[in-house]
């Protein structure tokens, strides 16, 4: 299946290099030329979890050529508007499109590339950046899975052509409720990516630090009620239903901070991609997530007091008035656990 990946950053650098290896026709799109140039030069090199070079094919995106079977992409939702409309470009009628992004972005994708051609899909891993050329997986190898869906919940003859093409580089998981994932997921990065981004540490961090935990459990929880108010069923995390985490918190809280240690345990080492992209520099997804849920929650009438907290903070460290660090932890009001009962 003639395949591109456009956004070939952390995360897409793996995936194109894993699919390359497993004889996929892959072509990598990139803004970024030097990492164009060293991945064509020297392939695309994995480091952390994982120990590989694969060599790739890989273009900037004025020079992409041709149409494609498939495309993944893994571009950051602040460059949708110059790389929805190139992936549109070099695709056929009977082409399809899955969107990795981070958030919710269906619906968006969807309004350019067409619902026809639409999938969607969750990361159920995590990677960073090096330097050209180079990727560091920071989640374990087995961890890495995805949940693919058609925006209708119809499982496809489709769909499981692009199971086969992401089975190369991990295990693609087959959904019925693409929205409920995609929920699920949202729940981990505006949670745990939110907060790595405004302390400057990875989800490990979070984990060993109690108030930092338990301010991750308040956006959890309050992720949950914003679903559910929505009407929204959310997808097991890690096969524990978020509905239990609401009543788990509420009865047991010291046990579920401990049950988080576990779930993420595997993804200690994940730094959250806003902070990544901060750091290089560059816009970040926070109206993507924190952003989206907290303007999603007020569509629903839910409060979510430590989300808004955490939006606000990545606005302003973006807007360059405020600094990252783990001491922005003590200026987060956290609530006692009964305001979310």
């Amino acid at each position: 299946m003639h395949t591109a990946v456009i956004g070939a950053g952390s995360l897409g650098t793996i995936v194109g290099a894993l699919i390359s290896r497993g004889g996929i026709d892959a072509v990598l799109v990139d803004a970024n030329l030097a990492h164009v140039e060293a991945l064509n030069r020297e392939g695309a090199r994995i480091t952390g979890r994982m120990e590989l070079s694969s060599p790739v094919k890989a273009v900037a995106p004025g020079d992409l050529e041709g149409t494609f079977d498939l495309v993944i992409y893994l571009a950051k939702s602040t460059f949708d508007d110059e790389a929805l409309p190139l992936a549109a470009a070099h695709m056929r009628n009977d082409s399809t499109l899955i969107t990795l992004q981070n958030g919710v972005p269906e619906e968006k994708v969807a309004s350019i590339i067409g619902r026809e051609r639409t999938v969607g899909g969750a990361v159920g891993w995590g990677a960073t950046w090096i330097e050209p050329g180079v990727s560091e997986l920071t989640s374990d190898p087995q961890d890495m899975t995805y949940d693919i869906g058609e925006l209708d919940g119809e499982v496809t003859t489709r769909l499981q052509d692009v199971k086969a093409v992401l089975d190369h580089a991990g295990k693609a998981i087959l959904t019925s409720n693409l929205v409920g994932v995609r929920w699920t997921k949202l729940l981990v990065n505006v949670a745990m990516s939110g907060l790595s981004t405004v302390l400057d540490c990875n989800y490990g961090e979070i984990l060993d630090d109690e108030r930092a935990s338990f301010a991750a459990v308040c956006v959890m929880l309050e992720t949950i009620r914003t679903a559910q108010a929505l009407g929204i069923t959310m997808e097991p995390m890690k096969g524990v239903d978020p509905s239990v985490i609401l009543e788990v918190a509420r009865e047991h809280l010291e046990g579920l901070m401990q049950g988080l240690k576990v779930i993420y345990g595997p993804h200690r080492l994940i730094v959250g991609s806003m902070l990544q992209d901060l750091k290089k520099g560059q816009p970040c997804e926070v109206e993507a997530l924190n952003g989206y849920l907290s303007a999603k929650a007020e569509e629903a009438g839910v409060a979510t007091p430590v989300n808004d907290q955490v939006t606000e903070f990545i606005r302003r460290i973006e807007a360059g008035e405020a600094g990252y660090g783990f001491s922005n932890l003590g200026d987060i009001a956290l609530p006692e656990i009964s305001v979310y009962y």
